[in-house]
């Protein structure tokens, strides 16, 4: 089931939404958390009725883990070799179901015959979101930073919670434990979550949607007939396409999290404003970014030990990124490029970038925008053509296929609406005082009307719904 759909919107969302409200007056937060992990379960069943055993699973695993570092409070040694066991464990469950086929092929590659037959593994939807969930949860308590869980069902809650369990934002554990038990949901909680619902639905089905189809069609292209400003414009567009997409799903994610009294951190803070790749990796993806950072990056020394040892751990953490993107080895790729931007900038080059914002975002955005080829295209080959017709606009300058054959009307009035919503304006608008006269008054009331209005008969009459996270 997805956010964006008829039947989340019209039966699901408003039957749990209510019943929630109902049980919480009448019953208190246990009954709450009951509705909400069954709906969870409902949800996730939905389009994984297999693979909701596997995420059960995944909790039970998790939950005994928990108990015996509880047990072993005092025994350092048994405690460590429990949190070892407990993220083996996560990550064989993960690198078995995403992974699998990836090193399967590259084993059978490199033999040239099939010494392994591929496992054809299905990807479960949100995986690598409730894997990660979950394995905060071990380590949180591991180092003292939150008790134990001893409901199970108060830690499925957590790991399973619908809002964000299938595509983010990632919560981790410490940031969430104290509301499961201790909540409210208030009227201005659940007006605050509509009115960031309803945003995110429009980002998803009235702009991403419409991207999607234009990159979808310049894609699905020969490559041969490709121009440089094709795919210049195919990688931009999807750019802001993934953008729109994943943002939109947070800000979705965020609402329902106060309609239902959870508060959970931003995920994406205007990434393509950025100047520099580090500013876009503290906008971009945050909750996937602050927890590498926490549980990997500062593990490892941080910038504790010297700047070869920096780099090294820079380059670890953006390879680990690309990889948790995909099984695939475009993505690896991607987080190498940006790894060496980084530490190109750790190194020195940032501080040229500091003296023109104008220039930083042009460099910023050419180089995200040429490697997201990587992201977009799973044939790494492609991928590599694709980055070589935009970087030689002398050899490529002319296709037999108009630009415009891709992009009508509709969606070149999109495309601006985009660009003016990737956070320009809005950083303008802070400094005057109307944007907070704005706020919930009755003038945005009546646009967030318009607005879902507008997405809920895009929704009922488009049949371009998918999202990009969802495969990740």
């Amino acid at each position: 089931m997805v956010f964006s759909s008829i039947v989340f919107l019209w039966i699901f969302l408003p039957t749990v939404f209510l019943g929630n409200v109902l049980l919480n007056r009448i019953a208190g937060v246990k009954a709450s958390n009951i509705l909400l992990l069954f709906a969870s379960l409902f949800f996730y069943a939905w389009g994984e009725p297999v693979y909701v055993i596997l995420m059960l699973v995944s909790i039970l695993m998790n939950w005994i883990f928990g108990l015996l570092l509880e047990q072993f409070k005092t025994r350092k040694r048994a405690r460590a070799f429990t949190l070892a066991v407990g993220v083996i464990a996560n990550l064989a469950m993960l690198g078995y179901f995403k992974y699998a086929g990836m090193f399967v092929g590259t084993i059978n590659r490199i033999a040239g015959h099939e010494v392994i037959k591929d496992p054809q593994v299905p990807l479960p939807i949100g995986i690598s979101f409730f894997t990660f969930q979950a394995m905060s949860y071990v380590i949180d308590v591991y180092r003292g930073e939150c008790e134990t869980q001893r409901s199970l069902p108060k830690l499925a809650l957590y790991v399973s919670f619908f809002p964000q369990l299938i595509a983010g934002p990632i919560v981790k554990y410490k940031d969430v434990n104290k509301q499961i038990d201790n909540r409210k949901v208030s009227l201005q909680k659940a007006s605050f979550g509509f009115r960031r619902f309803i945003y995110g639905l429009a980002k998803k089905v009235l702009i991403s949607n419409i991207l999607g189809e234009i990159v979808d069609g310049i894609i699905a292209t020969d490559i041969s007939k490709i121009s440089c400003l094709m795919a210049w414009v195919a990688m931009g567009l999807y750019l802001i396409q993934l953008y729109y997409d994943f943002s939109g799903y947070s800000d979705m994610a965020i609402g329902l999290g106060k309609m239902f009294g959870f508060d959970f951190h931003e995920n994406f803070r205007y990434p393509l404003i950025s100047c520099s790749f580090q500013e876009f990796w503290v906008r971009w993806h945050l909750s996937l970014s602050t927890w590498f950072r926490e549980y990997v990056y500062f593990p490892l020394g941080g910038s504790r030990k010297g700047r070869r040892r920096t780099y090294i751990n820079l380059m670890a953490i953006f390879l680990l990124t690309g990889f948790w993107h995909g099984a695939g080895y475009n993505f690896v790729l991607w987080g190498f490029c940006h790894g060496v931007c980084t530490i190109a900038e750790h190194m020195g080059f940032k501080k040229i970038l500091d003296k023109n914002k104008v220039i930083g975002w042009f460099y910023t955005m050419f180089m995200i925008v040429l490697t997201v080829s990587l992201f977009r295209l799973d044939n790494t080959i492609l991928a590599l053509k694709f980055m070589h017709r935009m970087l030689m606009p002398w050899k490529y300058a002319l296709s037999p296929v108009s630009l415009w054959e891709y992009i009508d009307h509709h969606g070149l009035f999109i495309i601006i609406v985009a660009f003016i919503g990737m956070g320009f304006l809005q950083k303008a608008a802070m400094k005057f005082q109307w944007m907070n006269r704005w706020k919930y008054s009755v003038p945005e009331a009546v646009y967030c009307a318009a607005v879902l209005g507008l997405s809920i008969l895009a929704v009922a009459s488009s049949t371009y719904n998918p999202f990009i996270y969802f495969k990740f």
